[in-house]
């Protein structure tokens, strides 16, 4: 069902974009849905105190029980932020919204709730886009929009509202991506790339951090990594930061609708020249950072504490990202990094010297190589890098795996890998690194994957690709002689050409007495 529903909305959306750039639309519907979740939980709280005032048996029963009184109560913010409900001041409701959505000015009437919406709630100050009276859509569809979204029903239970919405949110930005193509990689990774992260590192409880953190999926698969091992919402705190303005609306909202808190910093900014958690050190940091950035640099960042291992090029921005990772991991942290296929072998302007040091220092815990078309309308290659700051198993060693061969195709420029796929790859780290609950005991499978030692690794100048040390798959034997098998292979090459002459000359002859001949 809920397929169903998150599809016709993507199609009746996305036929109202007209000529709408996707980059700019998905503000204009996130946060209308956004809007419509709040408004819907908070009417959901509203009915259920009107039960419970009149329910004698309730704490909250009202002696004096009439509408007027019950009005009045209702209206008493604190019965909703006790249950962590956002307030929606009257002007702002649902509606209000939907009876105005045929009005001229619907644009600055929205503009408006919003900001009312804020101002009632410290935890969304700055957070919504308020440009609805600008946006450039035809007379009447932002109305149209409005009137579409409000098909979409949360129901009266808070955790299903929240799962409906988290769901209906996360294809929307899916989609989005896919629409806007090569740009849409920066606010958004594909899912089964973050499942992959968040299955080897296994973020069960602490801090977890994301740098780059786009619209904040690395944050809600990690909630739902550790709700779905039994673990409960909060077990980890959330750090992130974004230096897109709007796509730093998209995360904290996205955490929000979850009832995710998080810390995202004070405002969008650098990572690099303003690190929003200077003095964080954390223990799971899971992060896509853009591939390649050559205007990263800045001049302050000349002897910068984090480049330990080295500075990294001003041309680009691999190993920055790669060192300010470590920088912010606890002693015993790990982090999972995505990055473009050449950070493993590159050495261009020192970025060898810096990978060599990573590798000795033994910071670096696998690699795998991913199979291309992974990210939306672009068939760049990427890896994962898995970095720990202190190995408590398998020091001196490196986990190689080459998944290239994995995922299936979703679309014909695009792949997933599959949940099997993303539980081989991980099934495999936990039992290299003989975890407790490692499902078997680790061997090297030639063409998957290889613990190599650093010795070797250096004799290879330290390139990180993991297709130079799996080696090929192996061709099952069947003990059969090559000599005896190529002889009845040869002896069965004939039989078939003798059958093919015998057809030649059978229809040759059929054709003959047609009156054709060739």
């Amino acid at each position: 069902m809920i397929e169903d529903i998150r599809k016709t909305l993507w199609a009746a959306a996305d036929k109202l974009r007209a000529n709408m750039d996707a980059a700019e639309y998905k503000h204009i519907v996130l946060g209308l849905i956004f809007v419509k979740y709040i408004s819907d939980t908070f009417q959901s709280r509203r009915e259920e105190l009107t039960c419970r005032f009149l329910d004698s048996d309730d704490d909250y029963f009202l002696q004096d029980s009439d509408d007027e009184t019950i009005a009045t109560e209702l209206e008493d913010r604190d019965y909703y932020t006790e249950v962590n409900a956002f307030w929606v001041p009257e002007a702002a409701r649902w509606e209000s919204l939907r009876a105005q959505a045929k009005q001229a000015d619907i644009g600055k009437r929205i503009d408006e709730a919003l900001a009312a919406i804020e101002g009632e709630n410290p935890k969304l100050k700055g957070i919504l886009d308020k440009r609805y009276a600008r946006a450039q859509l035809p007379d009447g569809k932002l109305g149209e929009l409005v009137d579409l979204i409000s098909q979409i029903g949360f129901g009266s239970d808070a955790n299903i509202a929240r799962d409906i919405l988290g769901q209906v949110y996360e294809y929307f930005l899916g989609q989005f991506a896919s629409a806007e193509g090569k740009k849409g990689g920066q606010f958004y990774t594909p899912a089964s790339i973050v499942k992959t992260l968040v299955a080897v590192l296994a973020p069960h409880h602490g801090k977890v951090y994301d740098p780059c953190c786009g619209s904040g999926g690395m944050f809600v698969q990690s909630e739902k990594f550790i709700e779905a091992h039994g673990g409960k919402l909060g077990d980890v705190s959330i750090y992130g930061q974004e230096s897109n303005p709007t796509t730093w609306r998209l995360a904290a909202m996205n955490l929000a609708i979850r009832g995710i808190d998080s810390n995202l910093g004070k405002e969008p900014a650098d990572s690099f020249t303003r690190d929003q958690h200077p003095d964080l050190r954390a223990d799971f940091i899971l992060a896509n950072p853009p591939f390649n950035v050559s205007d990263w640099w800045h001049g302050s960042l000349e002897g910068d504490p984090r480049w330990a291992y080295g500075t990294p090029p001003q041309s680009n921005a691999n190993y920055a990202w790669l060192q300010h990772m470590l920088y912010h991991l606890k002693p015993n942290g790990r982090a999972g990094i995505v990055l473009a296929n050449s950070s493993m072998s590159s050495s261009q302007n020192g970025e060898g010297e810096i990978r060599a040091a990573m590798v000795e220092a033994d910071m670096v815990e696998c690699m795998v190589a991913l199979p291309g078309q992974l990210f939306f309308n672009t068939p760049i290659p990427a890896c994962l890098w898995f970095l720990a700051k202190q190995k408590t198993t398998r020091k001196g060693e490196i986990l190689f795996i080459d998944a290239r061969k994995l995922g299936r195709p979703v679309s014909r420029v695009q792949i997933e890998l599959p949940d099997e796929d993303i539980a081989k790859i991980a099934d495999t780290v936990s039992a290299w690194r003989r975890d407790f609950e490692a499902k078997y005991t680790y061997s090297d499978v030639p063409g998957f994957c290889r613990s190599v030692s650093l010795a070797e690794i250096a004799e290879h100048g330290h390139v990180l690709t993991p297709g130079r040390y799996v080696g090929a798959q192996e061709v099952e034997d069947d003990d059969e002689a090559f000599a005896d098998k190529m002889q009845k292979l040869t002896e069965k090459l004939g039989e078939q050409m003798a059958k093919g002459t015998e057809l030649d000359a059978l229809i040759r002859q059929k054709l003959g007495g047609l009156g054709y001949e060739f």
